[in-house]
């Protein structure tokens, strides 16, 4: 049995077509989106348009993100502040991008198990973990921070969120992230996901590196609006982008609370942010 697992397009349609085409060529039994196709980036409308032929066509299934949650969120509910607002600008525009194809995302489950045929080597999907789709696995988190967030009698956990395709076991579960394919936050600004096999009588597992047309994605983010019309977090994410690099967790730690409480306007913490970035 073959199954390519992959997660975290966040609307890179460059990055998604050159994982599509590298899973069609390998040609597996199932293949698992793993949340967060949407939202973050610049082509959200077109991914999933993408994925929902592929969903129908070739029964590809998915599984919902953060990000898909956050995306419905925000088309259902109004900012409870103007400077919420503005810190959520660029995923309403992504909900504006989707209209009334965000209904799709709706049905999406946050979970998805199967086993291979004629066994008892269960997998397990999501996009966090049991403790939610926010709950990411690292390299250096604590095993006693992870404690209770899989389920039992599995042969393999497949998780995604943190944008860092990561591999560890706890307690003889063996883990694996599959990490990114449209935004890597490990340095390597390649698109990557996951192939599953089971032989042997046991599952064997390898994440796939693949370049793509990455001058192409960054005349996305400016062409489609998503830069100069998602508000000032636009431009950090499209940094993080380019250097493969995590700067939202530091930004919020030291300016979100500031521009809350209204001390220091939202385009200024981004700028200041930026500046020391070089």
């Amino acid at each position: 049995m073959k199954v390519a697992v992959f997660s975290d397009v966040q609307g890179n349609l460059p990055a998604m077509q050159a994982v599509v085409d590298d899973i069609l060529e390998w040609r597996p039994d199932l293949v698992i989106l793993n949340g967060d196709l949407v939202n973050r980036g610049p082509r959200s409308l077109e991914c999933l348009t993408a994925f929902e032929t592929l969903r129908r066509e070739r029964h590809w299934l998915p599984v919902r993100g953060n990000h898909e949650d956050f995306v419905l969120y925000c088309r259902d509910s109004r900012p409870p502040s103007a400077a919420e607002g503005e810190l959520r600008r660029f995923t309403d525009w992504t909900a504006a991008q989707l209209g009334a194809a965000a209904t799709a995302l709706e049905d999406w489950p946050d979970h998805l198990t199967f086993a291979a045929p004629q066994s008892d080597d269960w997998v397990h999907v999501t996009h966090g973990t049991l403790a939610g789709n926010r709950d990411g696995v690292t390299a250096e988190r604590p095993d006693d921070q992870l404690a209770g967030r899989f389920p039992a009698d599995l042969r393999l956990f497949v998780t995604a969120h943190t944008h860092r395709p990561v591999e560890r076991w706890l307690d003889g579960l063996p883990i694996l992230n599959v990490g990114s394919v449209g935004s890597p936050f490990d340095g390597d600004v390649r698109a990557s996901y996951a192939r599953l096999q089971h032989y042997g009588g046991r599952w064997h597992w390898q994440v796939q590196r693949l370049s793509y047309d990455r001058a192409t994605a960054e005349r996305d983010f400016h062409d489609s609006g998503f830069v100069e019309q998602g508000g000032p977090l636009a431009r950090l994410i499209l940094e993080e982008w380019r250097r493969a690099a995590l700067f939202m967790v530091a930004w919020n730690r030291r300016f979100r609370a500031a521009v809350l409480a209204g001390e220091i306007d939202l385009a200024r913490a981004v700028d200041d942010f930026l500046a020391g970035l070089d």
